[in-house]
C-alpha cells in the first residue's frame, strides 16, 4: 500500500519530497487538501480536517498508517 499510495501522491505533488521527515511542512493547504480528497476517493474512507495533523502528515509512513485507521474504523462500522 505503501507505494501506491507514493504513486497517487508523487503524479499529484511532484514538487514535494515525500521521503521527508517534514511532510507537514513541506505543504500548503491546497496540498494537503488535494491529499486529503486523493486518499479519500481511493480508499473509499472519510479524510477530514481533524485528521490533519504534525503527526498524521509527519512522513510517508504516517500517512499510510492514517489511511490503515481509517479502514479499520471503516471495516469495524459496517460490521456493527
Amino acid at each position: 500500500m505503501k507505494e501506491e499510495i507514493r504513486s497517487l501522491l508523487e503524479q499529484l505533488l511532484p514538487l514535494v519530497d515525500f521521503d521527508s521527515d517534514f511532510l507537514f511542512a513541506e505543504l500548503d493547504s491546497l496540498g494537503i487538501t488535494a491529499i486529503l480528497m486523493t486518499l479519500s476517493k481511493q480508499y473509499g474512507i472519510d479524510l477530514e480536517s481533524e485528521d490533519v495533523t504534525p503527526k498524521n502528515f509527519k512522513n510517508l509512513d504516517s500517512l499510510v498508517a492514517l489511511v490503515n485507521r481509517k479502514l479499520d474504523e471503516k471495516k469495524a462500522a459496517s460490521q456493527d
